[in-house]
């Protein structure tokens, strides 16, 4: 369980007034791209294989893998229509060679333990495990409820929450049951997998209060301009 799935083929939208031209996970960090911190985080943890999804003007990312990472150390799905998540993963795992992958979202840096969240996913024989993020004062996610056996029992809309758990994007997917599901070409994995699959013995929970940040807003990528170095 070396490999990770990379989501990088989101437009960004909401950051378009202050990155106009690059793909938001291209959107730079003090002189580095976003997409470099999530990498170097995760070599950290073990992983040794990655699988890039990329979409929207993936093109930008092709010179900067090329000059940081070693050509067998990674591989590119490119989407020629937007997939949805679902279908980015399920297209990607086409490319993956271990039972279960690490799957993370290339514009959110959650600077999760993975051997303590591969070893969660092991023991608790889950089809999908989730890293979850404790929370205050937040509204920009929705939260997460767990029952007594870390089995996650529903995602809850956006709304104000004083405190709770969030769905941080990482996962560790087991590949064979997941693909069982037969999911059209496109699909949104939050809302077509995840959140029809809670209560049911597949989906698993791990909470890691560890630093993160998600620079999908203009205040969040100012905010990592200082925090990150």
């Amino acid at each position: 369980m070396n490999e990770a799935i990379i989501l990088a083929g989101g437009m960004g939208t909401r950051l378009k007034s202050v990155v106009p031209e690059l793909p938001k996970c291209m959107a730079p960090i003090n002189g580095k791209p976003f997409i470099g911190y999530v990498i170097q985080h995760l070599k950290q943890q073990g992983i040794k294989k990655f699988i890039f999804s990329l979409g929207y003007k993936h093109e930008y990312f092709i010179n900067f893998l090329q000059s940081n990472l070693s050509a067998e150390s990674y591989s590119i799905i490119t989407e020629v229509e937007p997939l949805g998540t679902g279908g980015a993963i399920q297209l990607a795992c086409s490319k993956v060679q271990s039972k279960n992958v690490l799957i993370t979202n290339g514009d959110t840096l959650y600077k999760i333990d993975y051997q303590q969240l591969k070893q969660f996913h092991l023991n608790k024989n889950a089809v999908c495990s989730v890293c979850l993020k404790p929370m205050e004062n937040f509204d920009r996610y929705g939260a997460v409820s767990l029952n007594k056996h870390d089995e996650i029992v529903a995602f809850h809309e956006k709304k104000f929450t004083k405190k709770g758990l969030i769905n941080g994007g990482i996962y560790i997917l087991n590949i064979s049951q997941f693909l069982l599901n037969n999911f059209s070409k496109k699909f949104s994995f939050e809302k077509e997998y995840l959140e029809q699959n809670t209560n049911n013995g597949q989906l698993f929970g791990q909470i890691q209060n560890n630093y993160f940040i998600d620079i999908g807003i203009p205040e969040d990528y100012m905010k990592a301009q200082i925090e990150l170095s």
